[in-house]
């Protein structure tokens, strides 16, 4: 319980836990009157020279009036924060307001001076950095702009703590002192610097989980059988390479010596003298929160708990999953799970197979997330079966702290994976997720599969963010951050290895090749259905050989005008008509002999019949790590001699031939390299599934490409910022409502036009005689609308007259609609000028909850609206984003002169859309905009309709300090 402060209440929303460097947690709190004995011990346990460097003078202890003043705060002028492990101070920080003279003072002084204090077992852990991040964002909460720090020279640490933050700042030397003044207002650098600690401190907390020096096994029963014992066995089987404990508290008394399975145990992990680095809880769930206050007293860093009776069972077990996480934190530990399948690191140093997995994969490049246990079995086991390898899989279960946010920060920056396969029933900060999923994509491709999308709720155990966006605009914003997104598992790993063993294509030219004119046929249309440029299929004849194979694939890889190439294969038909499958292993030979003389382009593989041949493509394709590759630029393919052994035995199959890196090392990769592959060459038993492999591909590397060139956001000298920002505050005391209102139609029309977006005019018309006199003050010819809601924007329904060139025109067309839709006033007619002919489009803007600011784009029209053919950005959107907006829906080619019609000004709709974009960006309490119809000519366009909703700003969590999401 709390104390009050003495001005305002206990401010709990300035608790968070937080992900230390060395991947740890700790909580961050506000200090109160009842943390006087905390903070005396915790500064005992403080160092002479950390006292000296706080207090720049001996200070052995604190007297009870500085505890008094350290404990007792306003939370206003004054404020101070603790970081907490286990209950117990480890760091404190504070500020107090001061004036331009250095004395204390109250608001309006903007000015803070700051001091830290972190106990020495606990730096170099990156407290005092992440402290800095919190008080930061209280003081800007408070009213302060800028800190100032005065500290001694010899206190290097805490000088360096202040300069890498990324603020803008002024240093001064005076009287033996250094003083620091910085700004607080986030800058670009200082973002980029606060994300930097936050990959480094996630990876460091999900390696952590899957790199252990020992594991303890917590439930390990006495005899065979039960999840702990499995767990238990699988990690002896895998070959482990630490030291592995079993724990169970029925284990007799003085059971020391005592072993199961031949792996030591004990009754509690506390009895275990070395150090334990990860413990696999299988326990009931009754019994976990024992066992968690065991690791954590023990010092236990990670937990895998694969128990189950959490959030999934229902309400008392999502209230015991977040008391499970509390617990955890407290101690400084993650989770995974609970109800996991559990973790796999097939790394040679370490063989860790702490999961339910029986038969642990083989080692290779393409690491594995899923949510669910039974979707995780079958990849392994898919996966397995077509020869892939894995560098890690990590089975999450409800996901309840550690999640695929923090193995994509692993992931980023892990050597041993070159491929990331996700499969994820819930995003539970999507806006947090398409950020590190576009950092991810530029180094390697991200392929992701999501269940439950079109269910609409998340799955039982899954804490989630709402959102009102609809599945198809996540997955739009999911391909704008480079995420390669399929629909199914089946789609996953056809991709995953794919892009696991071949190069990125260097464009969608295809060549095709095969013994089968129709299976040829098949794959051409399959190319063409997924926007590739097939060239005809070459018919090798039934009669082809494996020679006939390799000679045709070096004569396509040759070829100058193909990117890939697709290899169609059935069985042999012999003289007599007779099919035959001679050894699959010949043709397996000669296709990867032909594809390692030309390492820069993919080869995939369709057989139809010839098992012989996938399992001789898998057996010869694990994906094993390769001791070298050749330099860049050694690409031209080259024509294996004649003598080249094609006939091979399956020992040469298993000799890997060299090869540039894959997909992920690509020489396009940012400086990123990886370890060379073998050369794998996948094989599908419908052209289909390759050729949505390879389509995948395609895009992936085209997005790569141009996300080098990611464009710009456009200042544009006429927008007016500082106005735009005055009136919206005007507006928002006007209407004094917390949830927000839509503007009046002068008033949206004022504001978008403070960004540069004219509004045509619309005047009422509740009679036909303020019809005409509005067409007189607009001019004829004018266009006649209801903005009833039921009929706005529905001109197939009939609530719009165009082109009314007189009055007479007008009266008859104002009598034909209230004749057939009803009174004036249930109508609300009102005269616009006529606008050029064009094509009606629509462009919208709203700030949802988890995903953020999103604009979209489409034609106007039911048929749009009834086929979802609208595309997605997220704001702010770059000059190349905006061009690839408006260029990615269905119907965009009546943009570009379909069918022989005129093209219309796209360069304009493109301005319109970044004009939207910095508006929202700009303004985060501009909620929503609707421009509905904008009409696109010949030259220029012109806005018809539009609507903009004010409401107080959302928060921003992914601006503020780093925290973990709150339980």
């Amino acid at each position: 319980m709390q104390t009050p402060s003495d001005r305002h209440a206990y401010p709990s929303h300035w608790e968070a836990d937080v992900v230390l460097r060395d991947g740890g947690t700790a909580r961050i709190r506000p200090i109160t009157a009842e943390d006087a004995d905390r903070l005396v011990s915790f500064y005992e346990q403080v160092s002479d020279e950390s006292k000296y460097y706080r207090f720049f003078a001996p200070y052995p202890r604190l007297s009870a009036k500085d505890v008094h003043r350290f404990t007792h705060h306003d939370q206003v002028d004054r404020v101070g924060l603790a970081a907490t492990v286990g209950g117990e101070f480890i760091a404190t920080v504070r500020f107090d307001r001061i004036d331009s003279r250095g004395m204390s003072a109250s608001a309006p002084a903007d000015e803070a001076e700051v001091a830290f204090l972190v106990q020495d077992a606990h730096q170099g852990r990156g407290v005092a950095s992440t402290l800095l991040e919190h008080i930061a964002a209280v003081a800007r909460e408070r009213g302060i702009r800028r800190f100032a720090a005065e500290v001694l020279p010899a206190n290097t640490k805490m000088i360096k703590v202040f300069t890498d933050a990324g603020y803008q700042q002024k240093r001064s030397f005076e009287d033996g002192v250094v003083r620091l003044e910085f700004d607080l207002e986030p800058t670009d650098r200082s973002l980029a610097v606060q994300r930097a600690r936050e990959q480094r401190a996630e990876s460091r907390s999900v390696q952590r989980l899957l790199t252990p020096a020992s594991v303890a096994v917590i439930g390990v029963g006495r005899t065979p059988g039960g999840v702990g014992r499995s767990v238990l066995r699988n990690l002896r089987e895998a070959g482990f390479a630490g030291r592995l404990y079993a724990v169970n508290s029925a284990f007799g008394e003085g059971a020391e010596g005592a072993e199961v399975d031949g792996v030591p145990a004990y009754r509690s992990v506390r009895d275990i003298e070395e150090s334990v680095e990860l413990a696999v809880v299988t326990v009931p769930a009754e019994r976990v929160p024992q066992a968690v206050a065991e690791c954590g007293e023990r010092g236990v860093p990670g937990l895998v708990v694969i128990s189950a009776g959490y959030a999934e069972s229902g309400p008392e077990g999502r209230e015991r999953q977040r008391e499970l996480v509390r617990q955890a934190r407290s101690y400084g530990t993650r989770i995974l799970g609970p109800n996991a399948f559990g973790v796999i690191n097939t790394s040679p140093d370490v063989r860790l197979n702490a999961s339910l997995a029986p038969h642990p994969p083989e080692r290779g490049r393409i690491g594995l997330f899923t949510q669910s246990g039974a979707i995780g079995i079958a990849l392994l086991s898919g996966l397995h079966r077509r020869g892939a390898g894995l560098s890690t899989f990590v089975s999450a279960g409800n996901r309840a702290d550690v999640s695929g946010n923090d193995v994509l920060q692993y992931w980023y920056e892990d050597p041993d994976t070159d491929v990331a396969l996700m499969y994820l029933e819930s995003i539970g900060n999507p806006r947090k997720f398409t950020r590190l999923a576009r950092r991810a994509a530029s180094a390697k491709p991200l392929v992701v599969v999501q269940g439950a999308r079109h269910s609409g709720i998340a799955p039982t155990g899954h804490a989630v963010q709402a959102t009102r966006l609809p599945h198809a605009t996540v997955s739009a914003l999911l391909r704008q951050a480079g995420v390669i997104r399929v629909d199914t598992v089946t789609e996953m790993v056809d991709a995953g290895l794919l892009l696991a063993g071949q190069p990125l294509p260097g464009g969608p030219r295809v060549a095709i090749l095969g013994n089968s004119e129709s299976l040829g046929l098949l794959t051409y249309d399959a190319c063409v259905a997924d926007g590739l440029r097939p060239a005809p299929p070459r018919d090798l004849t039934t009669g082809a050989t494996p020679d006939d194979f390799r000679a045709a694939l070096v004569d396509a890889l040759s070829d100058d005008t193909c990117d890939s190439v697709i290899v169609t294969a059935i069985p042999w038909v012999g003289e007599d008509g007779a099919t035959a499958s001679p050894e699959g292993e010949e043709l397996a030979a000669a296709l990867r002999a032909a594809a390692a003389g030309c390492p820069a382009k993919p080869v995939a593989v369709v057989h139809v019949e010839l098992g012989g041949l996938a399992e001789a493509l898998a057996a010869a394709t694990r994906t094993r790590p390769n001791a070298s590759a050749p330099a860049p630029g050694s690409e031209r393919c080259a024509h294996p001699s004649p003598s080249s052994p094609l006939r091979s035995s399956r020992g040469d199959l298993n000799r890997p031939a060299e090869r540039l890196p894959t997909a992920a090392a690509a020489p396009d990769s940012q400086d990123r390299p990886s370890p060379a592959q073998p050369h794998r060459i996948p094989a599908y038993p419908a052209a289909e599934r390759a050729v949505r492999a390879l389509s995948e591909a395609v895009k992936y590397a085209q997005w790569r490409r141009e996300a080098k060139e990611p464009g710009r956001v456009h200042e544009y000298d006429d927008i007016d910022e500082g106005g735009a920002a005055l009136r919206i505050d005007e507006l928002l005391v006007e209407q004094d409502d917390p949830r927000g209102a839509t503007l009046a139609q002068d008033d949206a029309r004022e504001l978008l036009g403070r960004y540069g977006i004219d509004v045509r005019d619309a005047l009422p018309a509740p009679d036909p005689d303020a019809a005409v006199a509005a067409a007189r003050a607009l001019g004829y010819p004018v266009a006649l609308k209801t903005t009833a809601p039921h009929l706005r924007h529905r001109a197939d329904l009939g609530g719009v007259r165009l082109d009314l060139a007189d009055e007479e025109q007008l009266r008859r067309a104002y009598a034909e609609l209230t004749e057939a839709f009803g009174k004036p006033v249930e109508l609300r007619p009102v005269v616009q000028a006529m606008a050029p002919r064009g094509v009606d489009t629509v462009v919208r803007a709203v700030i949802d909850p988890a995903a953020g600011a999103v604009l979209s784009f489409g034609l106007a029209g039911a048929a749009s609206e009834l086929l979802g053919d609208t595309g997605h950005r997220l704001i702010p959107v770059t000059d190349r984003d905006a061009g690839s907006l408006v260029r990615s829906i269905r119907t965009a080619p009546l943009l570009f002169g379909w069918r022989g019609s005129a093209p219309v000004d796209t360069p304009a709709l493109e301005e319109l859309l970044q004009r939207v974009s910095r508006l929202v960006d700009d303004h985060p309490e501009v909620v929503a905009v609707s421009l509905e119809p904008v009409v696109v000519g010949k030259d220029g366009l012109s806005v018809l309709g539009a609507s903009v909703r004010l409401a107080p700003p959302p928060a921003r969590s992914d601006l503020g300090p780093r925290a973990l999401p709150g339980y």
